[in-house]
């Protein structure tokens, strides 16, 4: 934990400039796909799992529906994906790549090895990193649910 309030021993900072990071190093790789990095983290979600409902989708990248719909909306309108009513409850939406969503895959393809490349960590290191960071939401999660 921090000793003091400097910002710099502040680990949520560490934490908001490792993202800021994050993004600028992702931008020039996205922006030739025309993606921002949410609709990336989204093609993410669907190339694992295609036909989420828009539900799922929004629990996975912890990102509620105000944020969501009109991310989907852009996606649709670009092309990457079609959002359909589930035939069995229709009061499910269900987001489906397109032809295009899912051509999109392979050209980013690389974008982790880049990451990797781009980090002074060894592979493990940075898989002990992602599960580090999983576990730290998850207890901030649990505690900001018994603070409730």
């Amino acid at each position: 934990m921090a000793k003091s309030l400097k910002l710099e021993d502040q680990l949520c900072f560490s934490i908001y400039a490792a993202q800021h990071a994050f993004n600028r190093f992702y931008k020039p790789l996205l922006g030739p796909l025309g993606l921002t990095y949410p609709q990336y983290l989204v093609l993410l979600t669907l190339w694992e799992e295609d036909g989420l409902p828009v539900r799922a989708i929004g629990e996975r990248l912890a990102l509620d529906s105000g944020t969501l719909t009109p991310l989907l909306r852009r996606m649709e309108g670009a092309g990457l994906v079609s959002r359909q009513r589930d035939t069995v409850d229709e009061r499910l939406v269900r987001i489906q790549l397109t032809a295009k969503g899912r051509r999109l895959e392979a050209r980013a393809a690389g974008f982790p090895q880049q990451i990797g490349a781009a980090a002074s960590c060894s592979a493990a290191e940075l898989d002990a990193l992602r599960r580090l960071m999983f576990r730290l939401r998850d207890d901030l999660d649990a505690a900001s649910a018994e603070a409730a």
